[in-house]
């Protein structure tokens, strides 16, 4: 089955990474780039890289992000040089984003970019930025917007979000490969990540829903409630933010329109969506059986679905 997966932070990396055991380069990826940031004199995409690092096995798993095993020497040299500290790579890390900067600073698209980063570092599956257009999320508190990284990491997450804004939203278009990739998907799956500033990103482009909405092969989403919590992340800061309950179905109704099934986990005590047909299983991704459990089944549930 080719399967488009919509996918920003751990939840759609980890969905991504069991989906590439079950069907390989059939699976096409297509990231949130929301939250990229220059920083350290470098372009950092971290929803792209962090679902390549989860797709070639790197990342650590631990923590979520970032490389296993990694070191920071570089970082903590630049430090000591007088270099912003509040943004941290480690070095393989900072390879793959100095590579992008180089490779951009010579009038390469971001698209190709990634592709080659993720060739380089042996993943089957294709990582599809959203766009080529710079779009970034900037969050609006009482002290004012922050961009989104700067909120998460300086500020750690703990202002009250009163919106969330795009900047550069309206001059952005899907790109070539992310238009090609749902159209011949047999699936679209819009992974468990964040549906606000993960999803919510790549659904605002000016005719991506438009793109979801054309294509023949069903649309469903997974839930990122487990049991009914969000097992990382600030999912339920953003959904009371812009006013939606912090619930699968407060997840739905954000895809309302798009979407023809969810799967929701099994353990969850609120009721589900009742605008579309819903699957209750078992959610949580516990390791690498863990991951490809949910991918089986999100699978075997389009496979239902599909007219």
């Amino acid at each position: 089955m080719r399967v488009a997966l919509l996918a920003g932070g751990t939840g759609g990396a980890k969905l991504a990474a069991g989906m590439q055991e079950e069907i390989g380069s059939d699976l096409a990826v297509i990231a949130n780039t929301g939250d990229d940031v220059e920083a350290l004199g470098v372009h950092v995409s971290p929803d792209p890289d962090l679902v390549t690092y989860w797709l070639n096995g790197e990342i650590d798993a631990e923590r979520g992000w970032g490389i296993r095993d990694d070191t920071f020497t570089v970082f903590e040299r630049l430090k000591r040089l007088g270099a912003p500290s509040w943004f941290g790579l480690s070095d393989r890390d900072l390879a793959a984003c100095l590579y992008r900067r180089e490779f951009l600073d010579a009038g390469g698209r971001p698209t190709d970019a990634q592709a080659q980063i993720a060739r380089g570092l042996g993943v089957e599956a294709r990582v599809l930025p959203m766009t080529d257009a710079p779009v970034r999320t900037q969050v609006i508190t009482a002290a004012g917007p922050r961009a989104l990284q700067e909120y998460l990491i300086l500020d750690g997450g703990r202002p009250r979000v009163e919106g969330v804004r795009l900047e550069g939203i309206e001059a952005a278009e899907p790109t070539p490969e992310a238009l090609a990739a749902i159209a011949e998907a047999e699936a679209v799956v819009i992974g468990p990540s964040n549906p606000v500033i993960s999803i919510g990103p790549i659904l605002a482009i000016p005719g991506m829903r438009e793109a979801i909405a054309a294509s023949p092969a069903p649309v469903l989403a997974v839930s990122p409630y487990v049991a009914g919590a969000v097992v990382k992340g600030p999912t339920d800061r953003f959904m009371e933010g812009i006013g939606r309950p912090t619930t699968a179905a407060g997840v739905a109704s954000l895809y309302a329109g798009l979407i023809d099934a969810m799967v929701v986990d099994e353990g969850d005590p609120d009721p589900p969506p009742a605008e579309v047909p819903t699957l209750a299983a078992q959610t949580l991704m516990e390791g690498a059986a863990g991951r490809v459990r949910l991918a089986r089944t999100v699978l075997d549930y389009a496979a239902t679905l599909a007219p």
